[in-house]
């Protein structure tokens, strides 16, 4: 019996302003993650594991930072000659052409390709966020339920659920009630951005949803879609189970790594049946040089540190010279740390440089330091600082 016919959607578009430094050059989806790592491998790996070969990217922000990451798809086994890896540029041209206005927009916007690709199912994934699922048996669960769409669901702290969608659903898995961002939760069951629709009835009521809602557009899949399919009863959720995090915020964003720097992980990202995938240049071996100590780190290839590194996450070409003291934050790629400065809670993005006896951050709110940015020697920057300092409107 033939496998159903699915196409997976991965949403890369975009700003992710709420990363602020992080995604002034980059789009969010290629923010670095765990050293060597990209946010969009996730959403990737789990379609090569889950055996879907046809997924689409859909992009707009900084679209050069996901291309470049995403080449040919080769890494995910998506350089195929059928099928395989396509990106969905904003185009001109139609009707339906110009900048995507959210999520449900999106799909609007590109629903005749979505028709005439003819898919038994539908897979809409962010790509903010850090999980392994297999997408295939979240299919297979919906094409048996006669749901329009199955939100997989996850459990979130309840002083974060206003920033997602919550559910209400039954014990046989329908979902009776739906609110994006509330502003007073009533669960904190909350979608994890993985969403599987039936196409055909999905973009019909799309259809029927934008001649009504006119100007005011269709928004996100949170705004009228979701709601208008939980409200006929044709919702289904579908619990993670797993972990699962949204590293959609400095914080959240500093928080994983922690999570990912201890002794046991989370998740493993080299499981021999699920490894993430991503794309890269070979590394050097670590070198970890006289007088170095580090205790409680995730350390990529190509680093050389001579100093102290606790509690830390380094990217590939990070450099820590002797003297200096990283504790507590996360180094993205050709960071470096000169002697005798001190590095604490910060997150130091591609090539920054940290100036000799020079203080960046400290017990209390997160630090940012902007890609390329050169902190003078000396200098004290606070705990919570943004450096440089972003343009005010």
């Amino acid at each position: 019996m033939a496998l159903p016919r699915v196409l997976v959607l991965v949403l890369a578009g975009g700003k992710g302003s709420r990363l602020e430094l992080l995604t002034e050059t980059r789009a969010k989806p290629a923010v670095p993650f765990a050293g060597v790592y990209r946010l969009i491998d996730f959403p990737l790996s789990n379609c090569e594991h889950s055996q879907i070969p046809d997924v689409w990217v859909s992009e707009q922000y900084q679209p050069q930072s996901v291309n470049e990451h995403l080449a040919n798809g080769r890494p995910w086994d998506l350089d195929r000659t059928t099928g395989g890896l396509m990106m969905l540029p904003p185009f001109q041209g139609s009707d339906r052409g110009g900048f995507t206005m959210g999520t449900a927009d999106g799909l609007w916007r590109q629903a005749e390709l979505i028709r005439q690709f003819a898919a038994d199912a539908l897979v809409v994934v962010s790509s903010d966020a850090v999980y392994k699922l297999d997408y295939r048996a979240v299919v297979d669960a919906h094409l048996g339920s006669g749901a329009e769409v199955t939100m997989v669901t996850t459990e979130v702290a309840p002083d974060d659920a206003a920033r997602y969608g919550i559910v209400r659903a039954a014990d046989d898995g329908k979902v009776t009630d739906y609110a994006y961002k509330p502003d007073e939760p009533a669960t904190t069951t909350a979608t994890n951005e993985v969403f599987v629709f039936s196409p055909t009835e999905t973009l019909d009521r799309l259809e029927a949803i934008s001649d009504q809602v006119g100007e005011d557009g269709l928004e996100d899949l949170g705004t009228h879609l979701l709601p208008a399919q939980t409200e006929d009863g044709l919702a289904r959720a579908y619990p993670l189970g797993g972990y699962w995090r949204d590293v959609g915020t400095v914080e959240s964003y500093w928080e994983a790594h922690r999570e990912f720097r201890c002794e046991e992980p989370p998740i493993d990202l080299d499981e021999a049946s699920w490894p993430i995938r991503t794309r890269g240049g070979r590394h050097s071996a670590a070198r970890l040089l006289r007088g170095a100590v580090v205790e409680d780190s995730l350390v990529s290839g190509g680093t050389r540190v001579a100093g102290e590194v606790r509690g830390s996450v380094l990217s590939p070409g990070v450099i820590v010279e002797p003297g200096a003291t990283v504790v507590d934050s996360v180094l993205l790629p050709g960071a470096r740390v000169r002697a005798g400065a001190t590095v604490t809670r910060t997150v130091l993005d591609d090539g920054v440089v940290v100036g000799e006896r020079a203080t960046v951050g400290g017990d209390g709110e997160i630090t940012l330091v902007g890609r390329r940015a050169e902190v003078a020697a000396g200098t004290e920057l606070a705990a919570g600082a943004r450096f440089p300092e972003p343009e005010r409107d």
